[in-house]
């Protein structure tokens, strides 16, 4: 009869007692899953900014600010105002989504620009300009009288002689609107001023700032300025051949530039 071996069970639960140790961890697994992501995060960001610009882009938003008159010019000729404006102007474009918002762009802008305005001497008529030739009695009568004081009478001689004008002019019209200037007081691209900057932002701006100027002169009575020192000036200068001139006027235009 054999016998059972007595030795296989003592091995058999030494081994379960004293289990083989697991081989270790290696260290560069975590290394490359760190390196995996940043190249993931690299790969992302720059197929959202590689990205061709949608169709459809953002609406630029442009906002002014209250204009200073700086400078009112009396011009001697008929352009016969100039009014000088600084602005602040604000213009920015919301960002998409499909860039994280990164394209968002704001830009503040100090401008300075000038509009001219005056009477258009074309539009004068024949009926707007009258000439009315002196009655030559009563032009005898008063040089008859004027006779007897000599220091009048060249006076009286030289007025007697001169017609009398009466002008009416047209309207006041604004000439032109310009920008002298236009200073770039901050401008921000998304959160870490990674896109470029888009002229659009600019050209807005000016826009923007043209029209303001225009609105500030006219809130500045620019055109009954520009009406008043036309006037005056016409005036003055045919005072200067001794006629006897009336000008009249037919109002302030419209204080908008011509179409």
């Amino acid at each position: 009869m054999n016998r059972p071996d007595n030795k296989a069970p003592a091995d058999n639960a030494r081994d379960h007692k004293y289990p083989a140790p697991n081989p270790p961890t290696k260290k560069p697994i975590a290394f490359m899953s760190w390196l995996i992501l940043l190249i993931g995060l690299a790969a992302l960001a720059f197929a959202i900014y590689s990205m061709p610009p949608v169709s459809e882009e953002a609406p630029i938003e442009t906002i002014t600010r209250e204009g200073v008159v700086t400078q009112i010019q009396q011009l001697n000729r008929l352009q016969t105002v100039a009014f000088s404006v600084d602005t602040v102007i604000t213009s920015e474009r919301q960002g998409s989504w499909m860039k994280l918002w990164q394209d968002e762009q704001k830009g503040l802008f100090i401008a300075r620009g000038r509009v001219d305005a005056g009477i258009d001497l074309s539009a004068l008529t024949p009926e707007m300009v009258q000439v009315i030739q002196p009655d030559s009695a009563t032009d005898s009568e008063a040089l008859r009288k004027a006779a007897q004081n000599d220091t009048q009478a060249t006076t009286v001689n030289t007025a007697a002689t001169m017609p009398q004008i009466n002008i009416t002019l047209p309207p006041s019209e604004i000439f032109s609107v310009y920008l002298d200037d236009i200073e770039i007081y901050d401008w921000q691209t998304g959160a870490f001023g990674l896109m470029q900057v888009d002229p659009k932002i600019l050209a807005q701006a000016q826009t923007m700032a043209k029209k303001e100027v225009l609105e500030r002169a006219c809130r500045g009575d620019v055109m009954n300025i520009a009406l008043q020192n036309a006037q005056t000036q016409l005036q003055q200068l045919f005072a200067m051949t001794g006629a006897v001139v009336t000008v009249t006027t037919q109002g302030a235009g419209a204080c908008q530039l011509p179409s």
